[in-house]
């Protein structure tokens, strides 16, 4: 995998990577202030938007460059907290944790921070699935994501279930809940995903189900947080003409529910039939067809 050399390098990269039909980038955790900003202008000539899982540069800095999305979310990754910051560098393990922990969301640091990417328009995507496996006292994962599993990567992940959770990270995580909340009611767009990756125990599908659920416990109503996994995912992505929400004319992508999500978020596990271009599948069959056969490990 290329690593970028320098600011030039990051315009190269970006036009031979559009070239080639391209048409999103993520920038990663040891990028450089300048590789950053040349990746993001380069690409922004192209109408092509960059988002990041950054750690050497910060929220607030990745905003002022003109990033469009940042993704995690900032109480479980930026770095601007920690005490003597480097600039350019990733200050990876505890000092990084310690300093979210130590953080009041309501407080001025972060609600400088949270007002700064509202200003600059930058997105927030939610992956709390991905953390939620390292906070103790959780539920367990559903027998379907189980059963999907294939089976040395259910005993990984049960193996590292078992061992991870942290008290601390239970802290960290309601914070993050509480500044999606604040974040989004400011006038914030909040995007939704669930990051299939961690210690294998979320699995795509089933962990953006899971991701609603998580939304709603963060204090948004079933129908808000529907709507951010739908409708503002479309919005970012300047899709909202063809997908995102049911109308005449759009894209017939849909799921139809054996339940009321809207007063029940727990019955959007409850998927009858997948509808893709208006083509309806089974559901059970197609849970059924990746028995046994899905794993990170």
């Amino acid at each position: 995998m290329h690593q970028l050399t320098g600011p030039d390098d990051a315009r190269k990269l970006v036009d031979y990577w559009a070239d080639q039909g391209v048409t999103s980038f993520k920038a990663y955790m040891n990028i450089t202030r300048a590789e950053l900003g040349a990746a993001i202008q380069e690409a922004h000539k192209r109408g092509i938007k960059v988002t990041g899982h950054l750690c050497s540069v910060t929220q607030t800095e990745a905003a002022q460059l003109g990033i469009d999305d940042l993704e995690h979310g900032p109480m479980f990754v930026d770095t601007e907290f920690v005490p003597a910051k480097q600039p350019d560098q990733c200050p990876e393990g505890k000092p990084a944790f310690d300093s979210l922990l130590q953080q009041d969301v309501d407080g001025p640091a972060v609600q400088k921070m949270m007002h700064t990417l509202i200003d600059h328009h930058v997105a927030v995507t939610s992956t709390l699935p991905v953390f939620e496996l390292d906070v103790p006292g959780r539920p367990p994962l559903r027998k379907e994501v189980l059963d999907s599993m294939l089976p040395q990567a259910e005993i990984n992940y049960l193996q590292a279930r078992a061992g991870r959770p942290s008290p601390e990270m239970a802290k960290l995580f309601q914070k993050e809940l509480q500044f999606e909340h604040e974040f989004a009611k400011a006038g914030g767009l909040l995007l939704a995903g669930c990051d299939p990756t961690g210690i294998g125990g979320v699995l795509a599908g089933f962990g953006d189900q899971r991701e609603i659920e998580l939304l709603v416990e963060a204090g948004f109503t079933p129908v808000e947080a529907i709507h951010i996994a739908t409708a503002n995912g479309a919005e970012y992505e300047g899709q909202s003409q063809h997908i995102g929400t049911i109308a005449t004319g759009k894209q017939a992508d849909l799921v139809l529910i054996n339940g009321d999500p809207s007063a029940r978020i727990s019955d959007i596990e409850k998927v009858d039939t997948v509808f893709k271009d208006g083509v309806g599948y089974d559901s059970q069959k197609l849970i059924e067809s990746v028995r046994g056969t899905v794993g990170l490990f």
